[in-house]
């Protein structure tokens, strides 16, 4: 009983300390500490017999584990964003979005710039730095309240793009070597999951603007925001180029190399910014160096959640939920999706809840004779679900770090786009599933 209290306040206090500002870095180990002690682990190793967890080991392994995986993912990623930002190119992308669709509907260019370059293989949090300004100069001139640009960054970059059939992010990449599958496993259920959470959120995201809208709330300028630079910018069919080369080193390449293509794939779509867009940069040295280091930023938060999920791992009361998960009557997709949404809750990373999680249950269904394909796209579905409570490390960076709004203020909106918008899609491609589909 003691585990079980020591779990569910120490992601209380991950969730707290995170709303307050705290750096995850600190707040993560701090709240791990305390499910370690309230389940009798040992602080060091060399204070447990050999082979025993301590939360010192168990949190660097965690930690030290998702970095040894995934850093030159989030690390080709982040500068490939920054390429795509610094040369103009994204930019371009944007613009040539929001001259299709119209200042009225800003939100909606904002959410499909966020999906463009989400799919097209950018990190999901290089995707918020770079949309941000357009965001900010697009909500000023439409004069609408700030505070629901997290919301519209999150939507196009954590649901129906990052969890989908073909996606580049790794959230569908990391089922392929467990599950030996690949990228676009079960694409006809994740395209009609795409579509149905694409209406219900963007219907929902507007409903709130207009609401506050209707309330009497405007745009207000703060000092330090970013404004628009009135420089030339590439073309944007050049500038569409590296998204698509992404995407078809990706295709074309993940049968061989399984979740290292995705490195070929982003280094490929980097070479090709630089090929087309070289005369665009102005320090593209200090490109590739901010580019690195929002890798790091971004990687060690979510690493940081990933050592507090170790730790919570080799606690009695994970254990005990864990197979009380598995052994769920009735569907067994339902058993699985909701292990790995609750651990991705846990640890406020949708990666790192499937890290954790599918090693544990996948062989356990798998036996079961539920197919591949079916566990591969339910997992990556529930891992979006509950990644985006406000501990979670792209929550955390999208609105306290970029976007410098309250919780209180932005959470409302985006928790309802975020998580319960995918909670929707998750419950779809199970039930789409059960009918056969």
């Amino acid at each position: 009983m003691l585990s079980f209290i020591g779990l569910i306040f120490g992601l209380a206090l991950l969730i707290y300390l995170t709303i307050k500002g705290m750096n995850l870095l600190i707040s993560a180990p701090i709240a791990a500490f305390i499910v370690a002690i309230t389940s009798d682990l040992g602080v060091f190793p060399q204070l447990v017999q050999e082979g025993e967890p301590s939360f010192l080991g168990s949190y660097m392994e965690g930690f030290s584990g998702f970095v040894a995986t995934w850093f030159f993912m989030f690390l080709i990623g982040a500068v490939f964003g920054k390429l795509m930002g610094d040369s103009g190119a994204a930019d371009s992308v944007a613009q040539w979005i929001v001259r299709r669709i119209g200042l009225k509907n800003a939100p909606l260019a904002i959410v499909i710039a966020c999906a463009i370059l989400t799919y097209g293989g950018v990190s999901l949090f290089v995707v918020a730095f770079a949309v941000y300004p357009m965001a900010i100069s697009l909500f000023k001139e439409a004069n609408l309240p700030r505070r629901f640009i997290p919301a519209a960054l999150g939507f196009g970059s954590v649901t129906f793009t990052m969890t989908s059939a073909g996606s580049p992010e790794i959230q569908n990449w990391i089922p392929i070597p467990i599950l030996n599958t690949s990228p676009y496993a079960a694409w006809e259920v994740s395209l009609v999951v795409a579509v149905v959470m694409m209406i219900i959120g963007y219907w929902w995201l507007r409903m709130f603007i207009q609401r506050a809208v209707k309330k009497g709330e405007t745009f207000v300028l703060r000092v330090g925001d970013p404004t628009a630079e009135n420089k030339k910018l590439p073309h944007p069919v050049i500038s569409f180029l590296p998204l698509l080369t992404v995407l078809a080193v990706s295709f074309t390449f993940h049968d061989t190399l399984e979740h290292s293509a995705l490195i070929v794939a982003l280094l490929s779509g980097s070479i090709m910014v630089l090929l087309f867009n070289y005369k665009y940069f102005v320090h593209l040295g200090q490109t590739i160096t901010d580019g690195t280091t929002g890798a790091l930023i971004a990687i060690g938060n979510t690493a940081a959640v990933v050592g507090f999920g170790g730790v919570a791992r080799n606690t009695h009361a994970f254990s005990e939920t864990v197979a009380f998960m598995t052994d769920l009557p009735g569907n067994p997709l339902i058993g699985s999706a909701v292990a790995i949404l609750l651990i991705a809750g846990i640890t406020g990373s949708s990666s790192g809840g499937q890290t954790i999680a599918l090693p544990l249950i996948a062989p356990h269904y798998m036996d079961m004779g539920v197919p591949a394909d079916q566990i591969h796209r339910v997992a990556a579905l529930s891992s979006g679900v509950l990644d985006s409570l406000p501990h979670g490390g792209y929550t955390v960076t999208t609105i306290a770090s970029i976007c410098r709004e309250r919780y209180q203020d932005a959470y409302p909106a985006y928790g309802a786009v975020t998580v319960i918008v995918p909670f929707i899609g998750l419950v779809l491609a199970i039930v789409l599933f059960s009918l056969g589909m």
